[in-house]
């Protein structure tokens, strides 16, 4: 028998392996799939290109300190600042860029040229606000989410607004913050898409902090892993194996069977794999799945999943091999417009009507686009001559309408995003070589996103912190199943590059084996 038994290999699972494993646990990672790290992974697409499979920018990771506390530099991890971190193209009254530095000075002269001078003072009072409002966040972050932590966290300001009103601006919408904070619908526009990267869109109340993020990248902007984002996810597995882990791929789990001394993890392959905990790190309803074949109450796996909300789809992704970077009409230089995000929308409406149409199972009227190129800061992942352009286009319904198929749609939709590009950066298309096409449907079969969402579920306000899937699981535990953990983006914190679920499971696993196991 061994310590504990991981199900899946996403960076949350494997950040939770590895500080098991460097406690002295014996640990053994299974995944179904061939390649490690789920979402945060990379693969060759076309010659000589290494291509991320989900993730691309890591926004949250470097603001954790899991990467130093594993010290994951010693296998090989290097990290490149996207700065600048942002970049709207000009406006079509001829106005200038806006372009998000790293240093905040610059960002508002940028703003000032763009916007205006009142919006850029508006602008620097808005990071003065948000920075240490999202660093308290951010630490919240980091343990399980229970009421008092996150009070403690969210208000214990001594100075600012008063507690009633603090707890309004965290629960108002992001488009509320934006409208009471700027005038400019470009930069309204801009910060709009940046928050909806979370999938809700800035209407739904509760998204303000998700806008308010941006201040934050002022302290310490998005990082791209040299390599690839799947970079993270192999110094992980590194990291695991140079302190005993074991890794096997290939090998599904496919039961999850409590037993009086411990677990029995069932495999495709007719393995079992005994050990005293598991850590599930597959999306939640994944783990129900296994828990219903390895003999779990179906009634109370039933009421659970009932209320947990996937939603209609996020997304789409395609991704590009080209000749040549984006070279986007007024920019200074195609190294300052494309280091870092992308943010291809110039008025929120054009937000607001794609999400309605994924709601209705229509494909947008305009797709949204982020795009993002960081062969130009990290050349390694492509040839000497070529790039690589990833273009996020949200919204896209996991089902269309009317009985029609992802695998028909694909390649036309596809056309309408590389042209959104183009239509900024004249000659873009030109430029393109090569492609892959990831539908919501595609996300699913590659990589176990359930219904297309990269998050797992939602992330509105009603699915998050405590409430995360469900009241009854949010703890990163299963009621009546001593010895199992969960983690991953079902769980706190939610989707993105943050490594702190798999963090916040090791500890209450290793916190548990030091106590007496507590009544459920």
């Amino acid at each position: 028998m061994i310590d504990v038994v991981i199900v899946g290999s996403g960076h949350n699972a494997l950040v939770a392996a590895c500080y098991l494993a460097e406690a002295g646990w014996s640990v053994e990672v299974l995944e179904r799939d061939t390649v490690f790290g789920g979402a945060v992974s990379t693969v060759e697409r076309f010659p000589g290109h290494r291509v991320d499979r989900g993730s691309s920018a890591h926004i949250m990771i470097r603001h954790t300190g899991i990467l130093d506390e594993l010290d994951l530099d010693a296998h090989g991890l290097r990290y490149v600042d996207c700065d600048p971190w942002a970049f709207a193209p000009a406006g079509a009254d001829g106005a200038p860029p806006i372009v998000f530095h790293r240093d905040l000075d610059r960002t508002c002269e940028s703003i000032r040229a763009a916007c205006g001078t009142s919006d850029a003072e508006n602008y620097r009072s808005f990071t003065a606000d948000w920075a240490p409002r999202s660093a308290r966040v951010m630490r919240a972050f980091g343990g399980p989410p229970t009421g008092p932590k996150l009070l403690r966290s969210f208000w214990g300001l001594d100075v600012g607004p008063s507690p009633s009103e603090l707890s309004r601006q965290f629960l108002t919408s992001g488009n509320a913050l934006l409208d009471a904070t700027f005038r400019s619908e470009r930069l309204k526009a801009a910060l709009a898409w940046f928050g909806a990267q979370s999938g809700p869109p800035m209407s739904e109340p509760g998204t303000a902090p998700m806008v308010g993020f941006a201040a934050l990248m002022h302290t310490l902007p998005p990082g791209r892993a040299v390599g690839g984002s799947g970079a993270l996810t192999e110094a992980l597995a590194s990291k695991l194996q140079a302190d005993g882990g074991t890794i096997v791929g290939g090998d599904a789990v496919v039961a999850l069977r409590h037993a009086r001394d411990g677990w029995h993890a069932e495999t495709a392959n007719g393995r079992s794999v005994h050990a005293r905990r598991v850590v599930a790190g597959c999306h939640i309803s994944t783990t129900l799945d296994l828990l219903e074949r390895g003999g779990h109450d179906p009634t109370v796996l039933d009421s659970w999943r009932r209320r947990i909300r996937v939603g209609p789809g996020i997304g789409m992704v395609v991704r590009l091999a080209t000749n040549a970077l984006p070279r986007y009409s007024g920019a200074d230089s195609v190294a300052e417009s494309t280091s870092g995000l992308q943010l291809l929308v110039a008025d929120r409406s054009q937000l607001h009507l794609a999400h309605g149409a994924t709601l209705a199972g229509e494909l947008p009227h305009r797709p949204a686009v982020l795009a993002m190129s960081f062969s130009g800061i990290d050349p390694s992942v492509c040839p000497p001559g070529q790039h690589q352009v990833s273009l996020w286009s949200q919204w896209h319904p996991y089902a269309p309408s009317g009985g029609r198929n992802w695998d028909d749609l694909a390649e036309g939709e596809a056309d309408r995003i590389v042209a959104e590009v183009d239509a900024v950066a004249p000659g873009f298309a030109a430029s393109v070589l090569d492609r892959h096409v990831q539908t919501p449907k595609d996300l699913e079969r590659e990589m176990g996103l359930l219904g297309g969402n990269i998050m797992h579920l939602d992330m509105s306000l009603d699915q998050m912190m405590m409430w995360r899937p469900i009241p009854e699981l949010s703890g990163h535990r299963v009621p009546g199943s001593k010895g199992l953990y969960l983690t991953g983006a079902s769980t706190h914190p939610g989707g993105g590059v943050s490594g702190a679920s798999g963090r916040t499971a090791a500890r209450l696993a290793l916190s548990d084996a030091r106590l007496p196991w507590r009544r459920r």
